[in-house]
C-alpha cells in the first residue's frame, strides 16, 4: 500500500521526523507527558501518520540515515562522561545494589525467555530488554542495533510494553520506602543531609558553539573508528560494541578533558528521541496488537524477578532500602529518572550515586545484553 508522502520525498520525511521529536519533547514538559516520557509520545505521533498511511512504512532513505548513523552517533555523546574509575570510587553500596539488579535483570531475563513465547525473534528480543533493564533505556536503541532488529512493529510493541510496565514499576518503587513493615527490615544509614546534589543536565539549553561541535567531531571519529575495527574484524553487528568500548576507555582515561564537552549528553537524548520516531513510523498496528501483550508478560515478569533478587540481596547484605530503590531506578531508567526520583525524595546523599551507577548502566548493558541473548540463541 501506498503513503501519502512518498518514500523518496526524504526532506519531507525529515520534516515529519524532526516535529514529532520535538513535540514529543516539549510534551514531556506538560504534566500529562511525564507521565507517557517524551519517546513514547514522539513514537505514538509517528505510529499513527505511518497507519493512516501518511508517512511510509518502509523503504525511506531517512528511516535507514537514524538506523545506520544518528544511532550509533548518539551513544558516545551520552558516554563522554562515563568514568568508570570514579563510579566505582564514588557510588559505595549503591553500586553494589546496582550490581545485584542487574544481576537480577538477567535472571528473570532467562526465565522469561523460557516461559514466554516469543517466537523466532526472541532472543534479540531477550537482548534488548536485559539491557535496557540493565541500564535503561538508552540501551534499547543500541541492544537493538547490535542484535540486528529493525522491525518496527516488534520494536514499537515493545516500547510500548517496556513504557508501561515501567510506569507502574516506578509507582511502586516509589511506594516501596513507604511500607513501614518492608523498611524495618533493612538497616537506615545515610544521612539524608549530606548533600552532594548534583543533577544531570536535563533540561538545560545547548551550549557554546565550540563544545557542541567538538562533542559532534569526536563522536563521530569514535563511529569511524568503531565500525572501522569491526569491518576488519568481521563481526558482523559489532560496531557498536566496539564504539562503546572507545568510548568509556577515553571517558576513564581522560575524565576531565571529555568533560569539558558540553552538549554532549543533550545532542544524544536528541538523536535517540530522533530514533523512536523512526520506530513509530516504521510500525504496523496489527503486529502490534498481535505481539504486545506477550511482551507486556515478558517485561513484567523480569521486573518482578529483578525486584525479588534486589531485595533479598540487599537484605543479605544489610543495604538501606533506599539505596536498593534508586539502584533499581538506576537499573531501569538510567541516571536522569534515579537522580531525579533521589531528589523528589530529598534523599540527597544518593543523588550523585545514582547519576553514576545510571552513567555505567550506559556503559555495560548493551554488552550485557547482547551477550545473554546470543546465550539464549545458542541455548
Amino acid at each position: 500500500m501506498t503513503s501519502l508522502i512518498a518514500a523518496d520525498q526524504d526532506w519531507l520525511i525529515w520534516a515529519f521526523l524532526l516535529a514529532a521529536a520535538a513535540f514529543g519533547i516539549s510534551a514531556e514538559r506538560t504534566r500529562w507527558g511525564a507521565r507517557l516520557s517524551g519517546c513514547l509520545i514522539t513514537m505514538a505521533v509517528t505510529f499513527v501518520l505511518s497507519n493512516l498511511r501518511i508517512l511510509p512504512a518502509t523503504g525511506a532513505a531517512p528511516y535507514d540515515v537514524t538506523w545506520g548513523y544518528l544511532v550509533p552517533l548518539a551513544i558516545p555523546l551520552l558516554l563522554f562522561r562515563a568514568d568508570l574509575r570514579r563510579i566505582v570510587r564514588e557510588a559505595g553500596p549503591t553500586l553494589i545494589a546496582f550490581t545485584i539488579g542487574g544481576v537480577g535483570t538477567v535472571l528473570g531475563t532467562i526465565v522469561a525467555f523460557h516461559v514466554v513465547p516469543l517466537g523466532e525473534e526472541g532472543w534479540k528480543l531477550a537482548a534488548i530488554f536485559s539491557a535496557t533493564y540493565v541500564g535503561g533505556s538508552m540501551n534499547y536503541a543500541a541492544a537493538a542495533e547490535a542484535v540486528g532488529l529493525r522491525a518496527g512493529d516488534l520494536l514499537t510493541a515493545g516500547v510500548a510494553a517496556d513504557n508501561l510496565v515501567m510506569a507502574l514499576y516506578f509507582l511502586v518503587l516509589f511506594a516501596l520506602p513507604g511500607w513501614r513493615w518492608l523498611a524495618d527490615r533493612f538497616p537506615r544509614r545515610r544521612d539524608d543531609r549530606a548533600a552532594p546534589a548534583e543533577l544531570p543536565p536535563d533540561g538545560q539549553p545547548l551550549p557554546d558553539l565550540m563544545g557542541t561541535a567538538f562533542s559532534l567531531g569526536l563522536a563521530a571519529a569514535i563511529c569511524a573508528v568503531g565500525f572501522a575495527v569491526a569491518d576488519v574484524a568481521g563481526w558482523d553487528g559489532g560496531g557498536v560494541l566496539v564504539l562503546t568500548a572507545i568510548t568509556v576507555l577515553l571517558a576513564t582515561l581522560l575524565p576531565e578533558r571529555l568533560a569539558r564537552l558540553e552538549g554532549a549528553e543533550t545532542l544524544g537524548m536528541y538523536l535517540m528521541q530522533i530514533f523512536f520516531a523512526v520506530i513509530g513510523a516504521s510500525a504496523n498496528v496489527q503486529v502490534v496488537l498481535r505481539v504486545g501483550p506477550v511482551l507486556f508478560v515478558f517485561a513484567g515478569l523480569i521486573l518482578l524477578i529483578h525486584l525479588a533478587v534486589l531485595l533479598l540481596g540487599g537484605r543479605l547484605l544489610k543495604l538501606d532500602l533506599r539505596e536498593l530503590v534508586i539502584a533499581s531506578n538506576a537499573n531501569m531508567g538510567g541516571a536522569t529518572t534515579a537522580a531525579a526520583m533521589a531528589a523528589a525524595r530529598k534523599w540527597r546523599a544518593l543523588v550523585l550515586p545514582a547519576i553514576l551507577c545510571g552513567t555505567l548502566g550506559y556503559a555495560i548493558a548493551t554488552f550485557v545484553g547482547v551477550a545473554l541473548g546470543n546465550w539464549l540463541r545458542g541455548g
